[in-house]
């Protein structure tokens, strides 16, 4: 029988998402449909799955990757303060009203958790506070992503407010656990913990990135680190007394502050999500008895009220991003927000092992956990409306006002880019300020006026001043001083060593005389194709495909096929001429044609995961 249960529950880990995409169920998550399924196939429903001892292990290292998993999915980019020189008047702070909302929601579920003892319903207010305030980060990250609204004020707010609601849960969860567990003379060694976390984070940075370097497939050291930094981290948190899930989740954190590749962090999410995790989810719908709740009708009136307390609970975000956003769409954050899935199970299984909630009283509150989670991101779907405000656009710096670098800033795509310019030039500064707002004016371009100017600041950055050595030196103080994406070198006339070294060194080089010559040989060899790159209405775009519902799959299957003209397709190193039976595959970068407008809708569908 234990060898049955093991194949049934990973045989249908492996059935869940396909039905899923099959019957294109898009609404409700992942992890509700296994639990779903878990009750299906355990005592609940056929009774055909059984817990055994390898399930236990396996659920249990499921929980603990969960956590880790959503410790890695925090971005601390968002907790940064902005610059003033970035600061404008009436701009949203994401970090500050998810504060005001959670702040709210703490309050409001200490008073709902009081009202349930005064009914006399449940007994543990602390247990039912801590659960009314908990947020399912995996699933608001998971739904922000699909409506595509992370990258936007309303999308950053949401998702702060979910760590928030994942992070203090888990806090007040190990406090909880010392009180009843009779270890309250070692909580002071929480802060032991802590310093465990930031002393490998100092001691394995380096060493983390020549792991990068010489990890091999066969070897993988980022994942043996991975684990190591969970197992080191939960052993501590199981000794100084705390609870192994948070030492799980500040695993997490501590890989995040590592900054790993997004391959690392694709491998890691891959053998979470796609083993351990749904093993998790699906043993939590086989452990639940529905059968045992029908034959208590008593505990079936609690039911009805945790899913309403569920809701209201979340009344605050509602209101706080209703002044912020608009009454509808703050609405549809609250409704969000009131996802409750992650840390409540954890949160229910310590309370089991304290003995302080019975396994009927559990059950409630696991059912109403997921009635709530099937409902909210439906309605978050159904009441969100997109709106009008500019999404947060990468910075391009440009050192240089002229006759090239004027233009290419005012055809830039404004819902893509923000530009700031500057110059050192007088002359070119009285001619241009009209035509280029916020223009600025230097004495001189060393490193402490352009650090002071905000100028090593940004995603994209271009050199682009009448000496070829000015523009070199610029370009190395960007690539010493700055985080970007991307560093273009403008040069009258570079020979091919010096392109290569500087390619080599993370920097690009354009080259003045050869792109003149290129588009002068192509208007003599083809008008059409020089008629095409100069053309700023229809223009050649790119985009590296990152959504999954687009990979694997032919061309000709591609709902946006025809909107666009596609030229070429990168692969790696490779160029691919595409056809309609070209299957694309995750990481292509596609080369195409399109009205700005359809291109900003592709880049978004298509270039987002």
């Amino acid at each position: 029988m234990a060898q049955l249960s093991l194949f049934l529950v990973v045989l249908f880990a492996l059935i869940v998402p396909i039905l899923m995409a099959r019957l294109k169920v898009n609404a409700v998550p992942t992890a509700v449909a296994e639990i779903i399924i878990g009750i299906i196939l355990g005592a609940s429903g056929f009774n055909i799955v059984q817990p055994t001892h390898d399930l236990a292990f396996l659920s249990n290292l499921g929980v603990i990757l969960l956590l880790f998993l959503s410790g890695m999915e925090i971005n601390f980019d968002l907790l940064k303060p902005k610059h003033k020189q970035e600061k404008k008047p009436g701009q949203i702070s994401p970090f500050k009203i998810a504060l005001e909302a959670f702040f709210g929601v703490a309050l409001l579920s200490v008073c709902l958790a009081l009202v349930l003892k005064w009914l006399g319903l449940f007994g543990d207010t602390m247990l039912a506070t801590i659960i009314f305030m908990t947020i399912a980060l995996g699933v608001v990250i998971a739904t922000l992503k699909e409506k595509d609204i992370l990258n936007r004020p309303i999308g950053q707010t949401i998702l702060l407010t979910a760590v928030l609601g994942e992070v203090i849960p888990l806090m007040l969860l190990t406090v909880y656990a010392a009180i009843n567990g009779g270890n309250t003379r070692q909580l002071w060694l929480i802060i032991l913990l802590f310093g465990v976390a930031i002393l490998l984070l100092w001691h394995f940075k380096q060493p983390y990135l020549w792991f990068v370097k010489v990890t091999k497939s066969t070897t993988q050291l980022d994942v043996r680190l991975a684990f190591f930094l969970i197992f080191a981290l939960v052993t501590v948190a199981e000794r100084v007394g705390v609870e192994n899930i948070l030492g799980a989740f500040l695993a997490g954190i501590v890989m995040k502050l590592l900054e790993p590749s997004q391959e690392t962090a694709d491998k890691l999410t891959s053998i979470g999500y796609g083993f351990f995790i749904p093993i998790f989810f699906i043993m939590t719908g086989v452990k639940l008895n529905l059968r045992s709740l029908l034959a208590h009708p008593n505990s079936l009136i609690l039911l009805p009220i945790l899913v309403l307390f569920l809701f209201l609970a979340k009344l605050p975000v509602a209101l706080v991003y209703a002044r912020k956003f608009g009454f509808r769409n703050g609405f549809a954050g609250g409704f969000l927000t009131a996802t409750t899935i992650t840390i409540v199970l954890p949160t229910l299984a310590v309370a089991r092992k304290l003995n302080v909630i019975t396994r009927l009283q559990s059950d409630v509150f696991i059912l109403a956990a997921v009635i709530v989670c099937i409902f909210c991101p439906i309605l978050f779907n159904a009441i969100f409306k997109l709106n009008a405000e500019d999404r947060i656009k990468e910075k391009v710096v440009i050192i240089g006002t002229n006759a090239l670098t004027v233009p290419v800033m005012l055809d830039l795509h404004d819902n893509w880019y923000s530009v700031q310019m500057y110059t050192t030039s007088s002359e070119h500064y009285n001619i241009y300020k009209s035509r280029v707002p916020n223009l600025k004016l230097l004495p001189k371009l060393d490193a402490a006026k352009l650090s002071q100017s905000d100028a090593f600041s940004g995603n994209i950055f271009v050199a682009a001043m009448r000496s070829d050595e000015t523009n070199l030196r610029l370009g190395q103080l960007a690539k010493a001083k700055g985080n970007f994406k991307r560093i273009i070198i403008c040069q009258k006339r570079a020979d091919i060593a010096k392109v290569e070294q500087l390619r080599s060194n993370g920097m690009e080089v354009f080259d003045l005389s050869n792109v003149t010559s290129s588009f002068l040989r192509a208007l003599i060899e083809s008008p059409a194709v020089y008629n095409v790159m100069s053309d700023t209405k229809n223009a050649v775009y790119s985009v590296v495909v990152r959504n999954r519902q687009y990979s694997d799959r032919q061309l000709m299957d591609w709902d946006l096929a025809s909107d666009i003209t596609i030229s070429r397709i990168r692969r790696g190193q490779e160029w691919l001429v595409p056809h309609g039976h070209t299957v694309i595959e995750m990481g292509d970068e596609l080369i195409f044609t399109a009205k700005y407008q359809v291109a900003d809708r592709i880049r978004r569908v298509i270039g987002n995961k």
